[in-house]
């Protein structure tokens, strides 16, 4: 008995060893089992053996199962095989800056454009590693109540380590900026603190995405082909994932949907076989991005079937398919075996990746041997946790522009009038890919609570993001009944097309549900998935005005109004928010029927009213006219900038942006705000860069707080009234307009980032400004240096300013006189360093023979004899700064052979 318990330990605690399975579509057909294999007791397999070596325990494992089992085992939804007491698992989960998706309440951090903008490794590893506490809790937590659904795991597809070339792509926000080496040192800090320090356990994995050649377009990503040089693959696109690969050792990585070279990343055979397994000798798990199989003969035509393509990229060592539908392109692995495009022993190959993986996380042995078990669920949001989340959103600020002092304000001002689409918006600063936390402030709830009761705020949105027209919230469901009862009569359907009789009726006050997976219920008896549903009501109108009904629905949804069809997403797939507006009349009651599907994932449906009010200058130059301050907190949302998104918006399309000016509403109104003659500070949300000439020109104080997570008010109100001095540097380039840019869909580097653009930019890579000045010294670097060895150099920073902050020192390598193509210059080292006010530190760099090397137009990476110009300081080598004395220069003669590097 004692023995069985050890075995089990993990299982049987933890809920799994449990019976239950995923939806039986999502798996492939199990073969009959031998009835001796039926009468083993689990328990006594060597693979339960915690003593054995893992790689032995999984090659045990792995030869137990029939090859329908083996499949069924390489799809994201994997469910149990029960007569070897091996659970259901769903590999997909998503912590991109905080335990996402999930149906707890967990820390959220900033965005992680916003993270990077930190320039703090240490800071980015504190968070990881608070990130995957939290996440081990809540998966301990899903497992004791036996749920193994989505975004339940300990397979974490984080972080997103694409370089983000275009401002306009839609998904940049997710990455750490446009540099390679930034993104490399704050990736590999992400995957230390995830993965954990024990020498035999993963706390969770990271994964490195989406390799290789992947930033959009995102309406075409499932077709697009990136065609690039050899110089540029290894100079700009692949340096990162080199990072994480081969020094952090991340355990899973996830190809991108794009093809490269005219092959899909996940089928192609430079990226996969040549670089990740040969030269790089990955020995991780890959995934596909989700759906990305079924593109390979779906939309980039490259195989003429299914079971082609999942040989084919099986064969490329993508070793676990996500797909979001019922379509599992790996289901047809047994054909491909059958037609003898793929062996059962390559197979093999990609099921003991998966399972080495489970047996590393300490899936199949004992709770008290696998320490990161152990981590309770009062961790979650705890007073330490939620510290950080402020501590990285104060360290995210940038500020941008601080003429005549504008900044900090007095927190005893008489009035301060704060407008805004993003003033009060607590969805927009949590960014995508985010969990939900309990306390989330707002930048307007941060400067009330930061201001005392003899200071007057006043809040007037005054704009939406893109539009002169305000929608004010209506609680509408005072005014929503059916037959008497308040709320909606609803009716619940197994499938999605409403179809037969209601498993469910049942009556509804009010429609805000959210669902983090299939395994929950949507009403008792109901699960969350393939189900469809029908809501009931009137509404009547408390007074006569312009309104607007808003649903934000995953999957599909539409409404009528008095039996007419006015809003219709009933194909759409995904989250999405929609609206009808229309003019009601006071007592005149309104039919309403609101129709809703779900297939899979998340059940998210939210059915909420709003006023129509038009921005009104006149009224808004009222009520600014006594103010001692304005803060506009304007910018752009998560809404407008994202994955495959539609928004009918001008300058936003699918996700991306077609410019990436700020909306010319929000223009227009801080032009009438700054027509009061009063002093405007212009607080930026943004994922991306955004191009804002005539604000940089006019306003005096510019501030961007990214999309800052459940601190983001507090943070920000820290920085306008002094209590934080902010240091957040830039981690991409705001440029004037598109303009200055190359075509979105030309991948060549040549004109993009700072690196190799040679325009003036509205403000640059790396720059920030601080409440405080520093000054740079005695920049000392030996005058020659062999290659092949290391080159140390250091340079001394004071606080010449009144009061104490951070310093970003940043370090650039420019190859001067070198033939062919190189960047201008690019970041080699960084530290956030704290300075008292007149104190002096000396700050020391190690550069690497890597560091030093340049590329050849065939990407053959060497460092070669010659001399390398150095410049540290507090922004980049641009020659003003030079000339101030803001960033020294010194220079390196580097003797010997030339010595080539992988």
């Amino acid at each position: 008995m004692k023995n069985t318990f050890l075995t089990l330990g993990l299982a049987t605690l933890l809920g799994c060893a449990s019976s239950q399975r995923q939806p039986s579509a999502t798996a492939a057909a199990p073969a009959a089992v031998p009835e001796a294999a039926t009468a083993v007791n689990p328990a006594d397999l060597p693979f339960r053996n915690p003593s054995l070596p893992i790689d032995q325990r999984v090659d045990d494992l792995v030869s137990r199962l029939t090859l329908p089992e083996k499949v069924s085992q390489m799809l994201n939804a994997s469910p149990a095989i029960d007569r070897l007491g091996i659970p259901a698992y769903n590999w997909w989960n998503e912590a991109l800056h905080g335990v996402a998706r999930t149906s707890m309440k967990t820390t959220v951090f900033p965005q992680a454009i916003g993270m990077a903008a930190t320039f703090n490794t240490d800071a980015m590893l504190r968070m990881a590693t608070i990130t995957s506490d939290e996440a081990r809790a809540v998966h301990h937590e899903y497992a004791r109540r036996g749920e193994r659904g989505i975004y339940q795991g300990l397979t974490f597809w984080t972080p997103n380590i694409n370089i983000f070339r275009d401002p306009r792509w839609g998904r940049g926000q997710e990455t750490y900026g446009e540099d390679p080496y930034l993104t490399g040192q704050l990736g590999a800090a992400l995957v230390k603190g995830f993965q954990g320090d024990d020498p035999k356990y993963l706390k969770i994995t990271a994964c490195a995405k989406h390799f290789a050649v992947h930033s959009g377009p995102e309406p075409s990503r499932h077709e697009f082909n990136a065609q690039i040089g050899d110089y540029d693959l290894w100079d700009t696109y692949l340096p990162a994932f080199r990072d994480l690969i081969v020094d952090a050792k991340v355990a899973s990585v996830m190809c991108a949907y794009n093809a490269y070279a005219s092959q899909p990343c996940c089928g192609s055979d430079k990226l996969m076989n040549e670089i990740l397994y040969d030269k790089w000798k990955f020995k991780g798990y890959v995934t596909s991005d989700c759906d990305g199989i079924n593109d390979f003969w779906q939309h980039h035509k490259t195989d003429p079937d299914a079971a082609t393509a999942a040989a084919n990229a099986v064969m490329h060592g993508t070793d676990l398919e996500c797909a979001t539908g019922k379509l599992f392109t790996y289901n047809s692995l047994l054909e491909s075996v059958q037609r003898g495009l793929i062996t059962e022993q390559q197979i093999d190959v990609s099921v003991k990746r998966l399972y080495k993986i489970r047996f590393q996380l300490g899936m199949f042995d004992p709770v008290e041997q696998v320490k990161y078990a152990q981590i309770p669920m009062s961790v979650v949001e705890s007073a330490p946790h939620q510290a950080h989340a402020l501590r990285m959103a104060q360290e995210s600020v940038v500020l941008l522009k601080n003429e005549k002092n504008t900044l900090p304000l007095r927190k005893n001002l008489k009035k301060i009038v704060v407008l805004g689409p993003n003033a009060d918006n607590e969805t927009a600063q949590l960014g995508n890919y985010n969990g939900f936390p309990t306390n989330n402030v707002t930048p307007l709830e941060g400067i009330r609570a930061k201001v005392g009761p003899g200071t007057q705020v006043t809040y007037i949105q005054g704009v939406d993001y893109a539009s002169n027209i305000v929608y004010e919230t209506l609680d509408l469901n005072k005014n929503l009944a059916y037959e008497g009862k308040p709320g909606f009569k609803a009716e619940y359907f197994k499938g999605t097309e409403l179809e037969g009789q209601p498993v469910a009726t049942v009556q509804e006050a009010g429609l805000d549900r959210y669902l983090a997976n299939v395994k929950q219920e949507i009403v008792p008896g109901l699960l969350a998935e393939n189900v469809s549903a029908r809501y009931r009501t009137t509404f009547t109108p408390a007074k006569s005005e312009q309104m607007a009904f808003q649903i934000t629905g995953d999957d599909g949804y539409r409404l009528f109004v008095n039996d007419k069809l006015v809003l219709d997403n009933w194909k759409g797939r995904g989250v999405s928010t929609q609206q009808h507006t229309m003019q009601v009349e006071a007592g005149q009651q309104l039919d309403l029927r609101l129709e809703y599907f779900q297939t899979d994932r998340r059940t998210i449906l939210k059915f909420t009213g709003a006023r129509v009010v038009p921005m009104n200058a006149q009224n808004i130059r009222a009520q600014v006219k006594d103010a001692d301050a304005v803060v506009f907190v304007g910018g752009i949302s998560p809404r407008l900038e994202g994955e495959e998104m539609k928004v009918n918006v001008e300058g936003f399309s699918g996700g991306d942006r077609t410019s990436i000016a700020l909306p010319k509403v929000q223009t227009e109104l801080l032009k009438v705000l700054h027509g009061t003659g009063k002093p405007v500070v212009f607080v930026m949300m943004t994922g991306s860069a955004i191009g804002c000439p005539w604000e940089a020109q006019n306003l005096p104080a510019i501030v961007n707080s990214w999309y800052g997570g459940q601190a983001t008010g507090t943070a920000l109100a820290d920085v306008l009234f002094g209590d934080y001095n902010p240091a957040g540097r830039l981690p991409v380039t705001f440029y004037r307009s598109e303009s200055q840019l190359p075509p979105f869909e030309n991948y060549d580097m040549a004109g993009r980032t700072y690196r190799y653009f040679s325009g003036t930019p509205l403000y640059p890579f790396g720059h920030g400004l601080s409440y405080t000045t520093f000054g740079y010294r005695n920049l000392k670097v030996a005058s020659t240096a062999q290659t092949g060895t290391p080159v140390t150099v250091s340079v001394e920073v004071q606080n010449t300013g009144k009061r104490a902050g951070d310093e970003v020192v940043q370090l650039y390598v420019r190859h001067t006189g070198a033939k062919g193509r190189v960047a201008l210059h690019a970041l080699q080292g960084f530290q956030r360093v704290p300075l008292q006010a007149g104190e002096k530190k000396i700050v020391q760099f190690t550069l690497t023979p890597r560091q030093l090397s340049r590329l050849d137009a065939n990407g053959r990476r060497a460092e070669q004899p010659g001399t390398i110009q150095l410049f540290a300081g507090g922004g980049q080598p641009v020659s003003q700064a030079v000339s101030k004395g803001k960033v020294l220069q010194a220079a390196v003669t580097l003797t010997g052979t030339s010595v080539a590097l992988d």
